[in-house]
């Protein structure tokens, strides 16, 4: 499910973002948004996506859900102070022939805000190397540059974000890793803050893109058997275990597995049937919307951790709850991608896989066993006690830059 957010999601804002726009494309008719939710030191930051149907109601819960994301990575002693909220999207299909040219009209309509306010990277539908190229031929600089004025020295600190994009580990680039891992490692603190051993537990992925193939390589070098991973053409599941990694690096590049590299022990099944495959945890790594009321009550794992951004209805969310099981919300598992961007930009890390590494799995971790030990404490949910330190964050960050817009 990809279509338009239902109410519930769109009811997600918790108040009026600080700016929001919508572009129509003077060619086709279709249209873009840009939403800032809030601004610190006058700059927000979220990735701009591209697909068919996105609406402004998305747009709008996506950016709330940046600054809720931005804030959880707060700590004093870090150069990086968490940036404000933002995202955009466009109405396209990023298949589609024109797709490429309406992201250039988009980039320089939105100019002014992305040479002052608004730092923006890849999200669904488009990757990083399509943004750059846009950018330049929209005659902009950086798609990050309205970060620029607020580091010591903007020349080294990009040198540094270049030289940690051209790292490869493993046959795989750096900055399509961290996210993955990220994840990954929130889903093996859940496991084991609630008593589960990782080498006795099975995972399913859905999306094999960059952040749902890094999970699953990094769940299954932890001892998780990854018995399923899904793909747009359908799902390859394996009882004993898939051999990720085999996978991962024969995969095609909008994260399509390759049936080939498939072992005789390997089968394939219908695409929506990761959602009730035998699990102890689920990932949905791929679309928005797609564990519904409707179809929630197929989940047969112990807990869902969200790498896709807004995946599970309020309304699943709750009657999983209902049920037993544990969802791990987008805006923690998911928000590393975005903290190492920063704390390699302002100098937190070097461009080193080791540091990278060590910084994403002590943060993350240290952000899950947090949230977990408030949900237990007060009887409240993951997403609800992540809220509480997202909110005892920016009053932390307001007080000290007390001109802070929202």
């Amino acid at each position: 499910m990809t279509g338009t957010p239902p109410t519930s999601i769109a009811a997600d804002v918790h108040r009026a973002p600080h700016l929001q726009v919508t572009w129509t494309d003077p060619l086709t008719g279709r249209q873009g948004h840009v939403v800032i939710d809030r601004l610190v030191r006058g700059v927000a930051s979220g990735g701009l996506r591209m697909r068919a149907g996105c609406t402004l109601a998305e747009v709008q819960g996506l950016a709330a859900g940046m600054t809720r994301k931005e804030s959880l990575h707060y700590l004093p002693s870090n150069k990086y102070v968490p940036l404000g909220g933002a995202k955009g999207g466009i109405d396209c299909d990023p298949e589609d022939p024109g797709a490429h040219a309406m992201l250039v009209r988009f980039l320089d309509a939105m100019r002014a805000i992305i040479d002052h306010h608004w730092t923006t990277g890849e999200d669904l539908g488009l990757r990083q190397d399509d943004i750059d190229k846009a950018v330049v031929e929209a005659g902009l600089t950086s798609s990050i540059q309205a970060i620029y004025p607020l580091l010591d020295d903007p020349d080294e600190a990009r040198q540094r974000l270049a030289a940690a994009f051209g790292i490869v580990v493993d046959g795989v680039s750096l900055p399509e890793l961290v996210g993955g891992l990220g994840v990954a490692e929130s889903a093996l603190t859940a496991l084991e803050y609630r008593g589960a051993d990782p080498a006795r537990s099975r995972a399913v992925v859905q999306g094999f893109g960059s952040m749902g193939g890094a999970t699953a390589r990094y769940l299954a070098q932890a001892g998780v058997t990854v018995v399923g991973l899904a793909d747009v053409r359908g799902t390859v599941v394996n009882p004993d275990g898939l051999d990720v990694e085999r996978l991962l690096l024969s995969r095609d590049p909008l994260g399509g597995i390759d049936r080939g590299q498939l072992s005789s022990r390997d089968r394939v099944v219908s695409a929506d049937e990761w959602l009730g495959l035998d699990c102890d945890v689920l990932v949905p790594a791929a679309v928005s919307y797609c564990i519904t009321p409707d179809n929630q009550a197929r989940v047969r794992a112990r807990s869902v951790v969200e790498a896709a951004n807004m995946p599970t209805l309020p309304e699943a969310e709750a009657a999983l709850r209902g049920r037993g099981v544990e969802v791990i919300p987008d805006f923690v598992a998911n928000s590393a991608t975005n903290a190492w961007w920063w704390w390699t930009l302002f100098g937190d890390i070097a461009a080193d896989a080791s540091e990278s590494d060590a910084k994403v799995r002590t943060s993350m971790r240290r952000l899950v066993d947090e949230m977990l030990d408030q949900a237990d404490t007060h009887g409240t949910t993951p997403r609800v006690a992540a809220q509480v330190v997202v909110d005892r964050n920016l009053a932390a960050i307001e007080e000290r830059f007390p001109s802070v817009g929202h």
